[in-house]
């Protein structure tokens, strides 16, 4: 079967990765994959207390450190947290994003997340990587030829998602939880927010889909069957 070469995984806000698909892109790594991790936002709205500009520049910083822990490519889109709408610029710099990373295989948000933020991202997502071979939409980069597999990696809580494929992360769940780790900002906002242990609350889901599928710690994935997306063999590490 064809390798999968280049994985672009694309999180609405700075720890969305972490949290639900750090390790498998882990997996990817270890597996000689090339991992392009892609943040849209630049997450100024979470936290009571750092101002939007300082906390930006912050969260860019530890997401960039997670990204270093499994080697991966960072790309930063910088939208403003909470407020990324679906236009005609925005949707071009989700081309060039895609054109940027050059992937077989993209992993992003499910269409029916809790999060507006995420709901504009995965439909953002599945339209820019349709185009981004179309040669006549023009952006900074030349078309990245072809439809990728695209995949939604499961939500927060698992609620209203259903994985149909797993990947068994037991062996990469310490790099997955030092990814988290590394966004100490938003262990203390959500503690104060949500009152939620964030590394607790990973730890807790990961868990939940190991036993699902007969393992330690496993994350969970479902594909888009949309015309051109399916692959006749298994694309996850």
């Amino acid at each position: 079967m064809p390798p999968v070469e280049r994985v672009l995984a694309v999180g609405a806000h700075p720890d969305d990765l972490e949290i639900l698909c750090a390790g498998t892109l882990a997996k990817f790594a270890q597996n000689g994959v090339q991992v392009v991790m892609a943040v849209a936002t630049d997450g100024s709205a979470g936290h009571m207390v750092i101002q939007p500009d300082e906390l930006a520049q912050i969260r860019r910083a530890e997401a960039e450190r997670s990204a270093a822990l499994i080697g991966a490519e960072f790309l930063w889109l910088g939208f403003t947290d909470e407020l990324l709408f679906e236009d005609i610029p925005t949707r071009l710099r989700f081309v060039d994003m895609v054109r940027a990373a050059r992937p077989d295989l993209i992993l992003t948000h499910a269409p029916d997340d809790y999060h507006p933020d995420h709901r504009v991202v995965s439909r953002l997502v599945f339209d820019a990587s349709f185009l981004s071979g179309v040669p006549h939409v023009k952006t900074t980069l030349p078309a990245h030829p072809g439809v990728q597999a695209l995949y939604y990696y499961d939500v927060l809580t698992g609620i209203n998602f259903v994985p149909t494929e797993y990947v068994d992360i037991s062996g990469t769940y310490e790099t997955k939880r030092a990814m988290l780790a590394c966004h100490d900002s938003q262990l203390t906002w959500l503690k104060q927010h949500d009152n939620t242990d964030i590394l607790e609350f990973m730890t807790v889901m990961s868990r939940s889909r190991g036993l699902q599928c007969g393992v330690t710690h496993a994350e969970g994935f479902r594909p888009e069957l949309g015309w051109g997306r399916p692959r006749p063999y298994r694309v996850l590490p």
